[in-house]
């Protein structure tokens, strides 16, 4: 038996003979089946096609963990490293003996969370290869766990995950999608690192709140204003995103983008920015 990894969003299943005949993340509105249809591959296909894990460090107590050449929707995983050990945020899904000694000479991995299902890559593997680290799973979003473990730990609203670190809540793209506050980054101005649950822009300068990124779905007025409400609330500088950063004025940048899509999605003129 194998446990499959669907090629279009990374995500990987359970142990079964044959692969499922659809990824059932992939065909929800939220995403988008490959083109040429639903495929499949393993750990064991991509490791012997050359994909390898990729260390960065982005500031002092975080690592940027990238699988090259760029597989699935290819973005970022993060290291989070605090004085009791490390989070693991955005599962790769890709792991091997040498990303593992990797990580391990970074000190570990203590927990392991996602800003929504189509991040969960292979978060069972990576638990079991570090003594069955903790999965922090949304109670909300339970249903999109493709590979259950008895790792698995669901949680709602805030968890306070490690020192300096929680998980919040804030729903939207999925009823569970979550960011994590870093209270100690950028020497103590903090950081949020919110994956999909909202997405930095390209140029860096703004923020997207979608129901659905590829499909192009925006949320509702009401889920804008409720997001950038909590977001606003956490004290922070930097934001980083799945694909990008912004450096500086997370707060004033993410007021501004709400601002912006609220104005659209009501039919108001749009302000400049």
């Amino acid at each position: 038996m194998s446990a499959w990894i669907c090629r279009r969003c990374g995500v990987q299943y359970a142990d079964t003979d044959t692969p499922p005949l659809v990824c059932a993340i992939c065909a929800d509105e939220r995403e988008q089946i490959a083109e040429g249809g639903q495929s499949w591959t393993t750990l064991d296909s991509l490791a012997e096609t050359g994909h390898r894990l990729q260390v960065e460090e982005l500031e002092p107590g975080l690592s940027a963990l990238t699988i090259a050449p760029a597989f699935a929707i290819g973005q970022r995983a993060f290291l989070i490293h605090t004085s009791a050990g490390n989070l693991l945020w955005d599962t790769p899904p890709f792991i091997d003996d040498a990303a593992i000694e990797q990580v391990s000479a970074l000190g570990g991995i203590a927990a392991i969370a996602a800003s929504h299902p189509h991040f969960y890559g292979a978060q069972t593997e990576w638990s079991a290869a570090f003594d069955n680290a903790p999965i922090l799973v949304p109670e909300a979003d339970q249903e999109w766990v493709m590979r259950p473990s008895p790792a698995i730990k669901l949680w709602s609203g805030n968890c306070a995950v490690l020192p300096g670190l929680t998980l919040v809540q804030c729903g939207g793209h999925f009823p569970g999608s979550a960011i994590v506050h870093w209270q100690d980054a950028d020497k103590g101005k903090g950081a949020l690192l919110v994956g999909g649950t909202v997405g930095v822009l390209g140029d860096n300068r703004g923020l997207a709140f979608m129901y659905s990124y590829p499909n192009y779905l925006p949320l509702a007025a009401g889920e804008v204003e409720r997001i950038a409400g909590i977001l606003d609330g956490l004290p922070h500088d930097r934001v980083y995103g799945d694909f990008e950063s912004i450096e500086q004025n997370g707060p004033e940048l993410i007021r501004r983008s709400a601002q912006r899509y609220l104005m659209r999605i009501r039919g108001e003129a749009t302000p400049s920015r």
